[in-house]
């Protein structure tokens, strides 16, 4: 039989979405749909789990959003968090510092987490199993894909008995990664450049007393950059430029690996567990959407790794999209909004790219005269204490904002299009302070002050309303929560929210189901933000709409 066709007596599969791919953003974005009701069907090429430590660093906004997928738990006890990033020069000079425990964007975790990629795929698989209308096939890859105007009509392969069956879905992610078979199949071009450079990437196990090197450092090294830092659960990272000439085969000899890993840590206790040598790119899909597919993650775009933000961009899609997703497929968003998912998520991916690059020049400088210059500058500008603390603090980091999209307005608008902060709240059923996040459900909310905004009373569309007590007030003579009228009352534990409302001079805050700003209002205008957010979504039904 033709590995493109079957049989017409196999039964075809429905699902509503496919998702190619189970790495950490194909696993995400099935949790996040299994959490929305989503059918969701998972294919993986692989038989058995990656089992190999490639992806490493994560920020706050992906916890934010490892913690909207109920796996915060799971994850987060596998994590180490850097306290600082040192840029160092080739005799060992910090000339620049990121203090990692003196930043604090807002978002309720820490800014950088390294984590092990296996130990992470491991939690993201399991949190699949909640959910009876997910369904993960192993060993099962795509092998062509046609669209009409209702369905996408997959046809898949099992890699061991090489047997094809048809499915149908209502939308296809491409979550399949940089060699993206699904991105094939719907024939989108890369845009963008390779790098030449070959690096050598190092993962490893060993004991603490064995650790030379103890913080995670840059070593601007014009003869040989690397970057070295201790990983999770006892884990090292180390990678290497390789230099001309070198092959692939020549630096994963024991002894090349024992003289690169030698000042950072013992080489007689460090035990290799990976050792491959790679090329980094800063690459883009010419679009992410085509039709009925979308692309996610490496999928859609590639970037060098010197910010750490390749997986976290792919997170982000997957928070973006989600939502959305579940809203159309319930009936209850026009299907325009998906086309949103592309307007807000591609700038903001660009932005990183472009700052992993500008950061990467400065990392990679290859000559003594260029990396001299590069070390008196960084210093001479640093004497400043604006330019220093914008280093020191991180503020490099594109922040996590949309200038167009699905917002009041369309555009971004001071606060609107950013992403809401999330502080320390208490209840009346639990006077120990959680997470913001914890307490809005996963549908929009409305958030304002107790005593003067009000929940929204436009007919139809039912919102979480979140009414923010100040600080000192007591938990216990908060009302309970009311469920069934979408209100629950919480303590600004450290006036965290108060303080954001005031700044922004609003009484009330529309937030989407990923925590960004639809619109600010004052308290008279709730109802007419409310009717906006209809207008926005296109619900042809809006009383169906999730209350969270």
């Amino acid at each position: 039989m033709n590995p493109a066709q079957s049989s017409p007596r196999t039964k075809v599969q429905e699902v509503d979405v496919v998702v190619v791919g189970c790495g950490p953003v194909g696993a995400l974005t099935a949790n996040l749909l299994g959490a929305r009701g989503v059918s969701t069907l998972v294919v993986e090429r692989s038989t058995a789990p990656h089992g190999q430590p490639r992806a490493f660093s994560c920020d706050d906004e992906a916890f934010r959003v490892y913690q909207q997928a109920g796996l915060l738990d799971q994850i987060a006890g596998d994590m180490h968090q850097p306290s600082r990033a040192d840029y160092v020069n080739a005799a060992g000079q910090v000339f620049a510092t990121i203090a990692f425990s003196e930043v604090d964007f807002g978002f309720g975790h820490a800014p950088l987490n390294f984590f092990d990629q296996p130990l992470l795929e491991q939690a993201l698989r399991g949190g699949m199993d909640r959910f009876d209308h997910v369904e993960l096939q192993l060993g099962t890859e795509l092998v062509s894909l046609q669209q009409d105007d209702d369905r996408v009509q997959l046809v898949l392969r099992d890699v061991v008995t090489d047997q094809v069956r048809p499915v149908r879905a209502r939308y296809v992610l491409g979550c399949d990664g940089a060699r993206s078979t699904t991105r094939t199949a719907v024939r989108i071009p890369l845009t963008g450049a390779s790098y030449a450079e070959p690096w050598l990437a190092i993962s490893g196990d060993v004991p603490p007393e064995a650790i030379r090197g103890e913080h995670t450092t840059f070593v601007c090294d014009w003869r040989r950059p690397a970057f070295v830092s201790p990983g999770a659960r006892g884990s090292y990272r180390l990678e290497f430029m390789l230099l001309p000439g070198e092959t692939e085969a020549d630096m994963r000899r024991p002894e090349t690996i024992a003289a690169l890993v030698e000042p950072y840590v013992d080489p007689a206790r460090f035990t290799v567990t990976r050792a491959v040598v790679y090329t980094f790119h800063h690459l883009l899909a010419q679009r992410w959407r085509e039709r009925r597919v979308f692309l996610l993650g490496d999928a859609a775009h590639q970037m060098p790794p010197f910010l750490g933000q390749g997986l976290c961009s792919g997170l982000r899609d997957a928070a973006n999209l989600t939502w959305k997703l579940g809203l159309v497929l319930a009936g209850d968003a026009d299907p325009a909004l998906l086309d949103t998912y592309e307007t807000e998520r591609r700038p903001h991916t660009a932005a990183m790219a472009d700052t992993s690059v500008r950061l990467g020049r400065v990392f990679l400088a290859r000559s003594r005269p260029a990396a001299w210059l590069r070390d008196v500058a960084l210093r001479a500008v640093q004497t400043v204490p604006r330019v220093r603390r914008f280093v020191r603090q991180f503020e490099f980091k594109p922040l996590p904002a949309y200038e167009r999209g699905m917002m009041a307005g369309g555009r971004r608008d001071g606060a609107v299009g950013t992403m809401f902060p999330q502080p320390r709240v208490a209840t009346a059923e639990s006077a120990t302070p959680r997470l913001l996040d914890e307490v809005l459900g996963d549908g929009f909310a409305v958030i304002g002050s107790g005593g003067t905004a009000s929940r929204p009373e436009t007919p139809g569309l039912p919102l979480r309303y979140v009414a923010v007590h100040p600080a000192g007030t007591a938990a216990a003579s908060l009302p309970t929560r009311q469920p069934d009228a979408g209100r629950v009352d919480v303590v600004d534990v450290d006036g965290a929210i108060t303080a954001w409302l005031r700044r922004h001079r609003a009484d009330a805050v529309v937030l989407r189901p990923d925590r960004f700003v639809f619109a600010v209002a004052e308290a008279g205008g709730v109802d007419q933000v409310a009717r906006q957010l209809m207008a926005a979504l296109g619900a042809p039904d809006a009383a169906r709409l999730p209350v969270g």
